[in-house]
């Protein structure tokens, strides 16, 4: 019982170090006054909800699936900002919501392009990570 223990805490605590990776993006012509901007504005504990989402959802903690899941929300904040994807996420929660009050998630153009760009980034990523 103890070794199992030991063994999903090192496998999470690497789950959590690959979460939080910061990916930096530089320009062309940088100096050391310019500002580094951050591609890597996702939250941390999104991140880490996502991965742990995405490894029960792919048969539990494996090392494969670590790697896949990690790299898929990687994958996705290159597509898709942290106010997009939250975005997004809310109008495809809620669109099944019936009634006028669903109408507010379903109906309006910006809903529709960000579930569109959303489910075009996890196929991408899907793609990219190998997740199965």
């Amino acid at each position: 019982m103890r070794t199992t223990s030991v063994i999903f805490t090192g496998l999470l605590i690497g789950t959590l170090a690959s979460c939080s990776t910061i990916q930096i993006s530089k320009t062309e012509t940088t100096t050391p006054e310019q500002t580094v901007t951050f591609i890597n504005e996702y939250p941390t504990q999104e991140r880490v909800e996502y991965v742990l989402n995405c490894i029960a959802k792919h048969g539990g903690l494996t090392f494969v699936t670590k790697y896949a899941c990690s790299c898929k929300i990687d994958k996705l904040a290159e597509k898709l900002s942290y106010k997009e994807y939250e975005e997004a996420r809310t109008f495809t929660f809620m669109r099944s919501t019936p009634g006028e009050k669903g109408g507010v998630f379903r109906d309006p153009s910006q809903a529709k392009d960000l579930r569109t760009r959303l489910k075009e980034a996890e196929k991408r990523a899907e793609k990219l990570c190998f997740v199965k």
